[in-house]
This record gives structure tokens, sequence and C-alpha cells, in this order.
């Protein structure tokens, strides 16, 4: 059996009892921010990988199936989707997603740590072509305050592309957030939260996203499984909720003729992942 030394970057998942590892050419950034430990490493066959405070963000490689997932099934359900707000997100990724509709006339990116965006225009600029898009702007401070301080019933979408609810992230899976994200959406707006792993998470922070979402006003809630391959158990997901609408129709048609490219997201896909494993139905719907 191979054994694992400096050439590979291993992140542990000490509670589960299982890690993952990728075999690395070297680190090309490193620092501590205000707020995390951010590094850069050069993988043999992801590309470049970006670490905070020691767990995996993304590859070249593969962030297009989170990116892809966090945006275009939200989009493509809300009737016509003007002004999005994404909290966190510092990457830039979604924010390119986002931008991609032509209806889209405002995103806001709202990001407490100014630093991974500026780090990830330096190591990952293809992630952050459409951050000069006139309809693009930037706020860099603490989302959960912004959000309060919005205007109410101005925005039609919130994407809350976060890491782990710890530190500065904690915030943003509670329900005093939801209900201020309920006031910020407009009638017909829809929520969406990186919501982990089914397999890991379904009793608890999936379960505690749906609860929480509801008790906030959301009537409808529901979760989409993607493949994440380098997340742990290699299987994420996103949760919805909406404002007054239901979440198991979209756009079908707009979402076949989209008029632009992607590599993992279609109609098929997203009918496919609204269709839920039976222990998420028992678990969430029982």
């Amino acid at each position: 059996m191979a054994q694992l030394n400096d050439d590979w970057f291993t992140e542990v998942f000490q509670d589960e009892g299982t890690a993952f590892s990728l075999k690395i050419r070297g680190r090309l950034h490193e620092e501590q921010t205000a707020y995390q430990h951010l590094e850069v490493f050069d993988t043999e066959t992801f590309g470049k990988l970006m670490v905070i405070d020691g767990c995996v963000m993304l590859t070249e490689r593969d962030n297009f199936l989170y990116h892809e997932m966090m945006t275009h099934p939200a989009l493509f359900t809300h009737k016509n989707p003007k002004k999005v707000v994404i909290v966190g997100g510092g990457d830039c990724g979604t924010l390119k997603e986002v931008l991609k509709h032509p209806g889209v006339e405002e995103a806001w990116q709202v990001e407490i740590d100014e630093r991974v965006t500026r780090v990830s225009e330096q190591y990952f600029p293809e992630l952050c072509t459409s951050n000069n898009d006139p309809r693009a702007n930037f706020f860099f401070g603490d989302g959960i305050q912004w959000m309060r301080d919005i205007e109410p019933n101005s925005v039609d979408i919130i994407i809350v592309d976060s890491t782990d609810p710890v530190g500065p992230a904690e915030g943003l899976f509670a329900v005093d957030f939801y209900r201020d994200c309920m006031l910020a959406l407009r009638d017909g707006g829809i929520i969406v939260q990186q919501s982990e792993s089914p397999l890991l998470h379904a009793e608890t922070i999936i379960r505690d996203i749906h609860k929480d979402m509801r008790e906030a006003g959301f009537s409808h809630v529901r979760t989409l499984p993607f493949p994440q391959p380098v997340y742990p158990t290699g299987w994420w997901s996103c949760t919805m909720g909406g404002k007054q609408i239901p979440l198991q129709y979209f756009r079908e048609e707009d979402a076949t003729d989209r008029p632009f490219v992607t590599r993992y997201y279609n109609a098929d896909i997203h009918r496919g992942a609204l269709a839920q494993p039976q222990f998420m139905v028992d678990l969430l719907e029982g």
C-alpha cells in the first residue's frame, strides 16, 4: 500500500474516520488573513487547490460542479431573477455563474475576507472573469449584518456560498439569519444554502437547515444532491428555500435553451437533482 508523505495534501475528517488526499507539486501561496489560514497548492491531477484552515475549498478540475449547482437550479426556478446576492463565495466562481444569466441586472458578492477574492484573482483567474462586469458589486465585511441592514423586499435570490458552519460562517446557518433573508426577498424569492454531504449530515446540518428555514417562513424547502469529488464522501448538496414558490417546478424550456455554456448543469440534471434518496425522504418528509 502506498504511503502518504509531504508530497500529498491530506484533509482528515476525524469525526467520520476518513480522509481525502491529493498529490501536490508544491505550495504556491500561504498567509494568515484577519480571519483564516489561506493556502494554494499546485496538484498533479486536479490543478490548483485552495485550502482554508486546512479544509479543501476548491480545485480547478471540479469546482464547476459546485458553482453550477449553487446557482442555475435557483435561477431557473425563479420566474425572473433580476437582483442576486451572494453571501460568501469569495473565490468568485458563483458570481461568474450568476452573471451568465442575461436577465440578472445586479449581483452583489458579500464576503467577509477580501483576501480570498484577491488570491483567487491571482491563482484562479478563470473564476474571476466576471469581476469587472458592470452588474457585479462587491462588499467586504460582515454578511450577517449586511443582510440585516438591506432594504426589505429588494432581492430575488440569496445564495449562501459559505464554508462549513464553524467560525465566521456559523451565523449563516441560523434561523435569525434566515429570517433576515426572508425579509430581504421579494415575493417569489429563493434562498440557496450550501448544505454539506447528505451521507454525513442529513440527520444534523441538513435537517436543521430544513427546520430553521421553515421556522423563518420558507414554506417550500428542497435539498439537491450533486457529486463533488474533493469534498467529504464525494457527495454534496445545496438546499433551496422558496418564499411562496414551489421548488419542484422550474423553467425547463429556458434551462434547455440556456444561452450560455455549462459543464454539468442542464435540464435533465436539474430534474434528477430534485429526486430525493429514500433515506432523505424518510428523514425530511416523514
